[in-house]
């Protein structure tokens, strides 16, 4: 799939537990790449330094390689790890007030649209294979409608059509 190779859709530390799919996210793809632009943009937008912006997901064993600073101190992927899940999907309690209150609204979309897919996926398929499919779902979803080119969760417009994209996806920031 144009962005994403299979490793990627298979990994597990790329499976945000909240629904947010690390892959898709503009920091971790930033990171892959090694794209010091989109870092800065991104350390800006988030109000860290480009070199403290990289990740390379948020359910790295520990040490984690690179890991956000955000993520590393998530209320969500530290409540689903004291639990011994490794996705709310698994809990019944979703949703609770940790993705209510969760800072971003845009977030809030995604993780109530994810989440649910990622429960079907695994009923689906089963827990495995129905993560990684869940995951690819994902990939999937993150691509222009207009030009076919891959996208990060969050953007507003395709970096190559220039078509807007926002509310099409999960909405503003």
């Amino acid at each position: 799939m144009d962005g994403w190779n299979e490793q990627e859709i298979r990994n597990k530390d790329l499976m945000a537990p909240c629904g947010l799919y690390c892959g898709a996210c503009g920091i971790y793809i930033a990171t892959r790449d090694g794209n010091e632009k989109f870092k800065a943009i991104l350390g800006k937008l988030y109000g860290t330094k480009p070199e403290d912006t990289e990740c390379y997901g948020c359910m790295q064993t520990d040490p984690p390689k690179k890991m956000y600073s955000y993520c590393k101190i998530c209320k969500i992927r530290n409540c689903i790890q004291s639990k011994g899940y490794y996705s709310c999907h698994q809990c019944n309690e979703w949703p609770c007030d940790r993705i209510d209150n969760f800072i971003l609204a845009t977030g809030i979309r995604v993780m109530k649209r994810a989440i649910p897919v990622w429960r079907t996926k695994v009923a689906e398929h089963g827990d495995e294979a129905g993560s990684v499919e869940w995951a690819r779902s994902e990939c999937e979803r993150y691509h222009c409608p207009a030009c076919g080119n891959p996208l990060f969760r969050g953007a507003q417009q395709c970096r190559s059509c220039k078509r807007p994209l926002a509310d099409e996806l999960d909405g503003s920031i």
